[in-house]
């Protein structure tokens, strides 16, 4: 092994010419980083994996089904080897060479004349390790620097002003784990976060003192923070130069009231990012082992917001049309008038003996799943003193079980 270290460089490929060899697992991975950098990328193998071939398809790459031939190399500014041939790699590898093209080998690194480093990235910074002949080592490497950079642990402060900004982030259904890795770095940056109830609340614990937490908790039927005050507090931080996070519970455009939010920015001239976030619709059936569709069973599920009783004038949802529907029904916000609904369902021709599972507090350490019908739904959950939040899921996919296979 050489003892000199190898010069690192960032190699800008758009539009150049790519050689690959080989179409197995190795070039499955290194490929997207290579149609990612834009390289006009020629790849050359008798066969491919079925994720590689999609990406022919898909015209990322040009694929010619063959063998590598002398002359392939002809044009090229990079070469990526991952064939399981030694001689045809040697035979390249040669080529590549006397050609002056940097050329990469999966299967003999020293024979290589340049590596190819664990690669992350996160928000405009390309973090790349080499650590010579252990992989793992750098790859361990480059996940620590990247994940310290996603959640605000590596300090890397920017020198360059942005303006005012907010952040619409979808804080999923309430476990800190389930907020996307892009809202939670941009929750390490924010300076005043502007936080709902139905928030991830563990997070906040981990910022930094200096960040204003402004509280905008709706409690059901008690207290809470007006929606034009709210927006009115995102425009006035946000003018004062501040990085704003308006942290929401589940996805911002999923009953979050977030469009209204991103038009009172709009109108003000504030720039807005919106980071989508796990919806409690999907996946606090999927915590309490209730898929939303399932083979056989459900084709469809639907979300429907059960805040206004079926009987109400302003109520937009046509009750009768879906209790015909044979899928499945997730009802947010439906605690209270649940009794109502299922009556209602079962009025327009829904079985009375429909499962129903209503999930209270989903994926957090205080959840808990009640189980009942149709017809003892309302009763069920007065008896159990469920109390939102709560997903209710109504539909045969309610009666499965992980020992379920259709």
């Amino acid at each position: 092994m050489s003892e000199h270290f190898a010069y690192p460089v960032g190699l800008r490929l758009s539009g150049r010419r790519v050689v690959v060899l080989g179409a197995g697992q190795v070039a499955q991975r290194r490929l997207p980083a290579l149609i990612a950098a834009g390289a006009d990328i020629l790849l050359i193998s008798p066969s491919a994996t079925a994720s590689v071939e999609a990406m022919a398809e898909a015209g990322e790459v040009s694929w010619e089904r063959r063998r590598y031939q002398e002359g392939d190399f002809e044009g090229a500014w990079y070469v990526l080897i991952t064939t399981d041939d030694p001689e045809a790699n040697a035979t390249a590898s040669a080529e590549a060479e006397a050609r002056r093209i940097w050329c990469v080998r999966s299967d003999d690194a020293e024979a290589a004349s340049a590596w190819t480093p664990a690669t992350g990235r996160s928000e405009g910074v390309t973090v790349a390790v080499l650590t010579g002949q252990d992989p793992r080592r750098s790859a361990a490497v480059r996940d620590a620097v990247v994940e310290g950079l996603r959640d605000g642990t590596l300090a890397a402060p920017r020198h360059r002003s942005r303006g005012p900004r907010v952040a619409l982030v979808g804080g999923g259904p309430g476990d800190p784990d389930l907020i996307t890795v892009r809202g939670r770095r941009l929750l390490a940056e924010a300076d005043v976060v502007v936080a709902d109830r139905l928030g991830p609340r563990d997070l906040l614990d981990e910022l930094p003192p200096h960040v204003e937490v402004i509280d905008a908790a709706k409690i059901p039927y008690g207290r809470f923070m007006a929606q034009e005050a709210i927006n009115n507090a995102l425009i006035e931080h946000a003018k004062a130069g501040k990085s704003v996070v308006r942290l929401k519970g589940g996805d911002p455009f999923v009953f979050g009231r977030g469009m209204e939010e991103a038009e009172a920015l709009a109108e003000a001239g504030i720039p807005c990012t919106v980071v989508p976030g796990i919806s409690s619709s999907i996946s606090v059936p999927g915590a309490a082992g209730i898929p939303v569709t399932h083979r056989g069973v459900a084709h469809e599920f639907t979300v429907v917001s059960g805040h206004v009783a079926p009987d109400d004038p302003s109520s937009l949802v046509d009750w009768a049309a879906l209790a015909r529907l044979r899928g499945t029904l997730v009802l947010l916000m439906a605690v209270e008038k649940i009794g109502a609904i299922a009556a209602t369902l079962v009025a327009h021709g829904r079985a009375a003996d429909t499962p129903v599972a209503v999930v209270q507090e989903g994926t957090t350490p205080a959840q808990r799943r009640v189980d009942a019908t149709l017809a003892t739904v309302g009763e069920k959950v007065a008896a159990e003193g469920v109390r939102p939040p709560a997903v209710v899921v109504i539909g045969d996919v309610v009666a499965l079980s992980p020992r379920d296979h259709r």
